[in-house]
């Protein structure tokens, strides 16, 4: 496996792969890297000639400078995790070779289509327009014929989305479900975080989640949104930032469940002080 810091050596790699007519996969990630990572890099792995994997934690995306300085770092460990699993290209670069001065202080402007204006970009203003701008970017660099995403970040899929379909990237946009571990809770990078505590708390998240569908449908939209608030916030050290009932398509938020056969439940609850979230699929 190769590691690449530099733009001008992933271009040369690159120019190679598409002169031979190899298919390039692509995984982007902020590394801290764990099995449901590794997920996305297996398909990619088998799904085309050469895997390519960023890890890149990206400072335009953080509107908490506590955040950013927080998230965990792990360039040796995601390393040799991703060359047991066969990935040949890892690109990890640092933050001045991939923006110059005037692009970490313009904000990145992006015609969102509202998807920006609900869930995440409400508690997270300009969160999505930095995460638009590296995965632009990325695209540009690498040129992949399929790039991979987790379905957790049920949100952030449907933007980049969008974001192929405006900028016309010759990219399929591959969504993967999500990972859990055996107890039922979602693979973050954030979970490394969590004291042991936090993480068996945590497990209730996706526990309540699960119950909810097996009454969802025959109950009123609202009332299902205020039951499982209700029973997330009932444990104490856990506490719900937002549940929305939305279209899987539009992110909007329905009232019925017969406005439509595309239906998902996306949280953020924060264990103490560690934010997680997770969705689950209701039609």
């Amino acid at each position: 496996m190769q590691l690449i810091t530099t733009k001008k050596a992933l271009f040369e790699v690159v120019s190679h792969a598409k002169s031979t007519g190899k298919t390039i996969g692509f995984v982007p990630t902020m590394g801290a890297l764990h099995n449901g990572h590794l997920t996305l890099v297996k398909r990619c792995v088998s799904e085309n000639d050469l895997c390519f994997v960023s890890v890149f934690v990206n400072p335009t995306q953080f509107n908490d400078k506590n955040d950013l300085a927080n998230y965990p770092r792990t360039l040796e460990a995601d390393a040799q995790l991703l060359a047991s699993v066969g990935c040949q290209f890892v690109f990890a670069p640092n933050a001045d070779e991939m923006y110059d001065a005037e692009e970490m202080q313009k904000p990145f402007e992006f015609d969102f289509g509202g998807l920006d204006e609900v869930m995440e970009g409400r508690f997270r203003p300009g969160h999505f327009n930095g995460v638009v701008q590296v995965v632009s970017k990325l695209f540009q660099l690498v040129q992949p014929t399929r790039a991979y995403f987790g379905e957790k970040d049920f949100q952030q899929l449907a933007i980049i989305r969008r974001m192929v379909t405006i900028m016309n990237f010759p990219v399929e946009i591959v969504g993967c479900p999500i990972v859990r571990e055996e107890s039922g809770l979602a693979l973050s990078s954030r979970n490394a975080l969590l004291t042991p505590e936090q993480r068996q708390l945590a497990v209730h998240i996706s526990q309540v989640l699960k119950e909810s569908c097996l009454f969802a449908l025959e109950t009123p939209v609202h009332e299902l949104h205020d039951a499982l608030v209700a029973a997330v916030n009932a444990r104490e050290g856990l506490e719900v930032e937002y549940f929305e009932i939305v279209d899987g398509k539009t992110l909007q938020p329905i009232e019925k469940w017969e406005e439509t056969n595309d239906i998902v439940g996306c949280i953020t609850v924060y264990c103490g002080k560690i934010r997680l979230i997770d969705n689950i699929r209701y039609k």
